[in-house]
């Protein structure tokens, strides 16, 4: 029998978490569902939707989960239900998250579930305060890699590369955090590179953290992806063909010459302590076009360097205020509609 703890995937965007949320959503036990956008900001907005105790404000609440700016709807589940059984269930904010996953998992009759999103690893704290027995996988890819390929989104399209550069950085220093403070079963990393070189051991390796039994299916990710990724993501296109190597390293010929040497410059810390050796091509930062985004880099990557700071303040001003009743508790049977 395995576990019943949330699993949740995270990582640096263009890291390969949608690569392994599909492996994981093979598994049979476990429904992993496409990234749905409301937790952060639900959480962010939480005093907005007032006492949950009161099942009206539960309504709204879950109103604006299946209506509002959010990936509800690519779930393919039944909004009036779903609304019908979080006004009905624990009065918690962690409570309604944990009802619309476990209504994803019940469409695939899978007793397991989670989420994927590349921001929650930005955003433990929130995360666990919700679920506080979460388990933790995170995906951790050559930042020249990530870098080369944010670059080509659509979302960073026109942005200075410094970016990318910055989001990736970002998403070290709080895997570093993490790998310090949580516990050993509250948290697993995975290397890109080894999972796309030989899965097997490596998705053997997330099962025992996760408790579960492997199975080979999960190696098998494109499978599952017309069921597991929204079609109108065009930049995940590759999750509907099978594994491969051929990405790891690319930021080789996918990079300008000054932008491997910015990328090394900036990242050149975390790369080595990581195991990712530095190459040293291109010209010295300070010529060339390079230059300029060096110089440009502190500015854009101020959040990053200050996120210490604003922790610590949010942490406090949560501290004064009035205890709040966040965490995920499981709904009883009668309040579960769509079984």
């Amino acid at each position: 029998m395995g576990s019943d703890r949330p699993v949740f995937v995270v990582g640096c965007p263009r890291s390969g978490t949608t690569m392994l949320q599909l492996m994981l959503h093979a598994h049979p036990r476990i429904a992993i569902p496409p990234e749905t956008r409301f937790l952060l900001a639900a959480y962010a907005n939480r005093r907005s939707y007032g006492d949950l105790a009161e099942p009206a404000n539960r309504r709204r609440l879950a109103e604006w989960i299946v209506e509002g700016k959010t990936a509800f709807g690519d779930l393919g589940l039944d909004a009036d239900v779903v609304i019908e059984e979080i006004a009905a269930g624990p009065p918690t904010l962690g409570s309604a998250m944990g009802i619309v996953f476990q209504a994803y998992a019940r469409r695939f009759d899978r007793p397991r579930w989670g989420d994927k999103r590349p921001a929650y690893l930005n955003n433990l704290g929130p995360l666990l305060r919700l679920f506080p027995d979460a388990q933790i996988v995170n995906i951790v890819r050559d930042g020249r890699d990530c870098v080369a390929s944010l670059s080509e989104t659509p979302w960073q399209q026109g942005k200075d590369v410094c970016h990318a550069i910055s989001d990736w950085a970002r998403a070290m220093d709080s895997s570093a955090r993490a790998r310090r403070s949580l516990a050993a079963d509250s948290y697993h990393e995975v290397r890109y590179e080894r999972l796309v070189a030989d899965p097997e051991p490596e998705l053997r390796a997330i099962c025992r953290f996760l408790g579960e039994e492997y199975d080979p299916a999960m190696a098998e990710p494109a499978r599952v992806a017309d069921v597991a990724v929204p079609s109108r993501k065009s930049w995940h296109k590759l999750t509907h063909e099978p594994v491969t190597t051929d990405r790891v390293g690319s930021w080789r010929e996918r990079l300008a010459p000054w932008q491997i040497t910015l990328c090394e410059a900036k990242l050149g810390r975390h790369l080595r302590e990581l195991g990712y050796p530095l190459s040293g091509a291109g010209s010295p930062w300070w010529k060339g076009p390079g230059r300029v985004h060096y110089l440009h880099y502190p500015r854009l990557d101020g959040p990053r360097r200050t996120v210490g700071v604003r922790r610590a303040f949010s942490g406090l001003r949560d501290r004064m205020r009035p205890a709040e009743s966040l965490a995920y508790r499981p709904a009883e049977p009668r309040e579960l509609l769509s079984r």
